[in-house]
């Protein structure tokens, strides 16, 4: 069910550079155009793909990310489009601020560029390979590691829990129980150099152009004067889930609220236990709270940085926050494998209650493999997010999307493993602050670590939904 929700338009033909999608040629128009639009209104684009010969696709499958924005009003939304498998697609955008905004629509990649990645994605899990580092009696090997090796002696390292396993070539000397530290490896080439042409950066992440770039939207009254409720796990999200408006973060599901002061977050936080599982970028809360709360003191644990636990106390508000990486795999610096758990067994020995809190994520390292890799870990995580639930149901769980800005994949492949996150944890009693449309319409560049103006957006919404009064 899962590979269906993310089953994508496969091209037709021959993959020939000339007959893919270009930007260039590419166009879009508006659609029933009006002479004035308002607040509280849709507006439609039709975009129309053509190739580098301007001949129209007849096909769909390319990847196409829109926004409508007001850089001087550092207010955005994102617009939702709508693949018509012939070449065309429409995108909608909901008018939500009054002023000058402005339409952008970038093709990503083109339908060709999809197929490619989807390819080396299924069949080469070594894309990006890892390194174990044994030792024992003063005698030290390295050898490769990953998911999966083939044809050649191994060591597998099976969690007894959840059956996850990892797998290094043996060492020559040593014995597999001489495993001690991990780092990454490399990234391998795996792409000829006709099949770079479909990833040029003068055809990925490009703008489609329009007629006009800009309208004036008006104002009008009680246009969005419907009262939301307050933000409580287990809410379906709309969308578009919000959008930014003078730089704060709305949303459109529920009443979000923003934290300015330390007094005001500390005072959300205090006599609560926070527990964070997951990647960097969910590591920038941690980081962001111990920042923004003077009274939270760092814990020198003497771990690795990228690893974890980093943990942070405030004995006064009687408040500890810890963060811990997701575990293998992790393309980091060389850390000591034993601080690598998987996520679903920290959880499991949780016991969770009123003053715990537990916030995931977990995509970006798992963007080049096959996604039968990444279910697998879903599904470990999920029943253990159930069981903590059922035994503590008044323990509150947030989870933190994929963002846009992967620099070392693409946001196509976040997208897919994205759709799969939230279709995995739908119908749990579990909070969704949705980072995708949060980094997607800001006014700031993407990047796989988004800045602090986005960081604090996102925070705020996840301490909304611990204090949604």
């Amino acid at each position: 069910m899962l590979k269906v929700l993310i089953e994508w338009p496969e091209p037709l033909g021959a993959l020939t550079f000339s007959s893919s999608t270009s930007p260039q040629t590419s166009h879009f128009g508006i659609l029933h155009s009006k002479p004035s639009y308002s607040v509280g209104e849709t507006l439609e684009v039709s975009v129309t793909a053509r190739d580098h010969q301007r001949k129209q696709k007849t096909y769909g499958g390319d990847f196409l990310q829109a926004k409508l924005h007001s850089p001087l009003l550092k207010a955005g939304v994102t617009g939702s489009v709508r693949d018509h498998q012939n070449g065309t697609y429409t995108v909608s955008f909901q008018l939500l601020w009054p002023g000058k905004v402005e339409i952008s629509i970038r093709l990503i990649h083109s339908s060709e560029a999809v197929h490619i990645l989807k390819r080396l994605r299924d069949s080469r899990p070594d894309k990006i390979y890892f390194l174990g580092y044994f030792q024992k009696n003063g005698t030290m090997e390295t050898t490769e590691c990953n998911i999966e090796i083939l044809s050649k002696p191994v060591c597998e390292y099976r969690d007894p829990r959840t059956g996850e396993n990892w797998i290094c070539e043996r060492p020559k000397q040593l014995p597999c129980s001489a495993y001690v530290y991990q780092s990454t490896g490399g990234i391998r080439n795996i792409t000829t150099l006709q099949e770079d042409t479909f990833f040029h950066k003068n055809v990925t992440k490009q703008m489609i152009r329009g007629p006009i770039s800009a309208l004036q939207v008006l104002p009008r009254e009680n246009a969005l004067a419907k009262k939301l409720p307050a933000c409580t796990p287990g809410q379906k999200i709309t969308h578009p889930s919000g959008y930014y408006y003078k730089g704060t973060w709305a949303s459109l599901s529920c009443s979000n609220k923003r934290f300015r002061t330390q007094l005001e977050a500390s005072s959300c936080l205090r006599g609560k236990t926070v527990y964070m599982f997951g990647d960097s970028t969910l590591r920038q809360w941690w980081d962001y709270l111990v920042d923004f709360i003077p009274s939270l003191k760092k814990i020198d644990l003497h771990v690795e940085y990228h690893a974890g636990p980093l943990l942070a106390t405030d004995a006064g508000n009687g408040l500890l926050v810890q963060w811990r990486s997701h575990g293998k795999p992790l393309r980091m610096a060389k850390m000591m494998a034993a601080d690598l758990h998987y996520m679903a067994n920290d959880i499991a020995g949780l016991g969770g209650g009123p003053n715990m809190v537990i916030a995931i994520n977990l995509w970006a390292h798992f963007t080049s493999f096959p996604v039968e890799v990444y279910i697998r870990r879903l599904r470990n995580i999920r029943r253990a997010v159930v069981e903590l639930l059922e035994r503590s149901p008044n323990t509150t769980v947030i989870l933190k999307t994929a963002n846009t800005g992967h620099n070392y994949g693409s946001n196509w492949l976040s997208l897919q493993l994205d759709l799969i996150m939230r279709n995995m944890f739908s119908g749990l009693r579990v909070g969704i602050v949705d980072a995708w449309e949060m980094t997607s319409c800001h006014y700031l560049q993407e990047s796989l670590h988004p800045q602090r103006a986005i960081v604090q957006n996102q925070v705020d919404m996840f301490l909304s939904f611990i204090c949604p009064s």
